[in-house]
């Protein structure tokens, strides 16, 4: 017979290299360097009726989601405007979804109207309401702009566009590095995204709750 102190401590060394191996099953079943979430039960709102929605539902056929955090008066947001149409009209054809999501939940739906209004966002993307930030639990978004991309449930991307500003009050002439262009050109092409986080510059959502 074995002894019981014998007898637990290899109940015990069993038990570790069981959950050992689990997490090496898990880690090869996710690609390298992407970012992995379970799948979530995340709503958001139709701008007009309010109306909850599933924000990771996308038509047959589509290759992924960009979900852009944005917010009528952030600045920062609002310049990058331009930027968000040229890449919609990229990649929208090539499958991929574009929505805006306002996480402030003090921004009504005529504001956020007159403001997919006067950025010409009509046509190059949808927009949600996010005001319990469901949304932006689940991608981990924290600033105004940021992107995220989804392919099948998951984070493959998030951060900022491009590298414009350096920092609040600090901006280039121009970008040196189109961070989400690059990212969904990776995935159009079936390729792993390059860089897969990057921090982007703005205004700070945790600042709306307040």
């Amino acid at each position: 017979m074995i002894p019981s102190a014998l007898f637990f401590v290899m109940v015990y060394v069993m038990s570790r290299w069981f959950v050992a191996l689990a997490l090496l099953v898990g880690g090869l079943l996710a690609s390298p360097g992407q970012i992995v979430h379970a799948a979530p039960q995340v709503r958001v709102q139709q701008v007009d009726g309010g109306h909850a929605v599933d924000p990771l539902a996308a038509p047959a056929g589509s290759k992924a989601i960009v979900f852009l955090f944005t917010s009528t008066d952030c600045p920062i947001s609002n310049r990058y405007a331009p930027e968000v149409r040229r890449l919609a009209t990229t990649y929208g054809p090539k499958g991929v979804v574009f929505r805006l999501i306002y996480p402030n939940p003090a921004e009504n739906a005529k504001g956020i109207r007159e403001h997919m209004a006067a950025f010409a966002y009509a046509g190059a993307a949808q927009a949600f309401r996010d005001p319990k930030l469901d949304l932006v639990k689940f991608v981990g978004a924290t600033i105004t702009p940021e992107a995220a991309v989804v392919v099948d449930g998951k984070v493959v991307y998030r951060g900022r566009i491009d590298d414009r500003y350096v920092d609040l009050g600090l901006e280039r002439p121009a970008a040196t590095t189109h961070d989400l262009g690059e990212a969904l050109e990776a995935v159009v092409t079936g390729r792993k995204v390059p860089h897969p986080t990057t921090q982007a510059v703005g205004c700070y959502i945790a600042d709306f709750a307040r």
